[in-house]
């Protein structure tokens, strides 16, 4: 059925592909907002393809979420509303610059009982793995989860990750902790970042100076006192 497919058809079932879950205003924002009835065009779209069978959806949700054709999640999985978290945090992003190199879920060790954050990218020129706190945790279980990033630091596996620069020395991501709840975690050898949301962060760096990218950046308790140019 790919010849009854648009360009945009085929960029909307790859990014439904990526992300997991998406809501219908997410696809309005992110693909029909330059038309005149963006959501009556998206309602159609949505609608043409699902009964073309490659998309999922539910209506579980309202506004209605869509899902991969495959999907391995039920569709009143409270799994979906963390996928709509990662979503949140990507579009917060695309207000101030789409992100690259994208990874939902990202799993660089490969292994079991390794480092899982929720979400990889290249944001304004520096790589970041974000993790996304619905849910107030331990202080306990959240330096357990910063011991893990700095176990994968000590063990260089990360200086050959696919995107890193061919040209230049390799980069750790910073780390950004998306939470309402500010955890005592600290770390003497990974960066920290504990933010809200992006938009809070992107405030909070405004016009700082470029921090170093030799892969060990400087120790901090938490995200104060940290350079990093994301203007």
């Amino acid at each position: 059925m790919s010849f009854r497919l648009s360009q945009r058809d085929k960029d909307i079932i790859a990014f439904i592909d990526q992300f997991r879950a998406v809501d219908r205003d997410s696809l309005v924002d992110l693909f029909f907002k330059q038309l005149k009835s963006p959501v009556n065009a998206c309602n159609s779209v949505m609608v043409r393809l699902y009964r073309l069978g490659v998309i999922e959806r539910t209506q579980q949700y309202s506004p209605t979420v869509y899902l991969p054709v495959d999907a391995k999640i039920k569709k009143n999985s409270q799994k979906i509303l963390h996928f709509l978290s990662i979503l949140d945090v990507y579009k917060q992003m695309c207000t101030h610059s789409t992100p690259k190199q994208v990874i939902v879920e990202d799993k660089p060790t490969g292994r079991k009982g390794g480092i899982e954050p929720d979400l990889f990218c290249i944001f304004k020129g520096s790589p970041f793995w974000i993790e996304i706190q619905r849910n107030q945790y331990s202080e306990q279980k959240m330096q357990a989860k910063i011991n893990l990033y700095e176990e994968f630091f000590f063990s260089d596996e990360w200086r050959a990750l696919h995107w890193q620069p061919e040209h230049r020395s390799a980069i750790f991501p910073s780390i950004i902790l998306i939470t309402p709840v500010r955890y005592a975690v600290s770390s003497d050898h990974i960066r920290l970042i504990q933010v809200g949301s992006i938009h809070e962060l992107m405030e909070k760096y405004k016009g700082s100076s470029k921090h170093p990218r030799d892969g060990r950046p400087k120790a901090s308790p938490s995200s104060s006192g940290i350079k990093i140019n994301l203007t």
